[in-house]
């Protein structure tokens, strides 16, 4: 038999992670919202323009993360990590690793667009 999950229900997964209001650059994956804001390297706010809903690859979904640049790092360290959190639901929504990027505090920075993929059902 067949499985099935409509796009709406897809969707609604990514919609949750596009809820996010802050993206956060990071050196580790953080463990909660409280770790994320507490070991931030740079952050930037986000916009519901900031996200793009479209097909994914083999019949899934794919959520677009844009383009930010004109960050300014305000720790030394280095990313590795992005997170979007919300901060008024003090929620963690989403992790992911990023190429590293050694940061000076004061150092002008910009992350590439990215991409969270929910596939077909197996």
């Amino acid at each position: 038999m067949a499985k099935f999950a409509s796009n709406e229900v897809q969707d609604a997964a990514l919609a949750v992670v596009a809820g996010a209001n802050r993206m956060v650059l990071l050196d580790g994956q953080p463990a909660s919202f409280a770790a994320a804001v507490a070991a931030a390297l740079a952050t930037t706010a986000m916009a519901p323009a900031n996200f793009t809903v479209a097909a994914g690859s083999g019949g899934g979904r794919r959520l677009t993360v844009a383009e930010r640049s004109g960050l300014v790092a305000q720790a030394a360290g280095t990313a590795n990590h992005v997170a979007l959190i919300d901060e008024g639901g003090q929620r963690l929504l989403y992790v992911t690793t990023c190429p590293a990027q050694p940061l000076l505090a004061g150092s002008p920075l910009q992350v590439a667009s990215w991409q969270v993929e929910i596939g077909a059902p197996l």
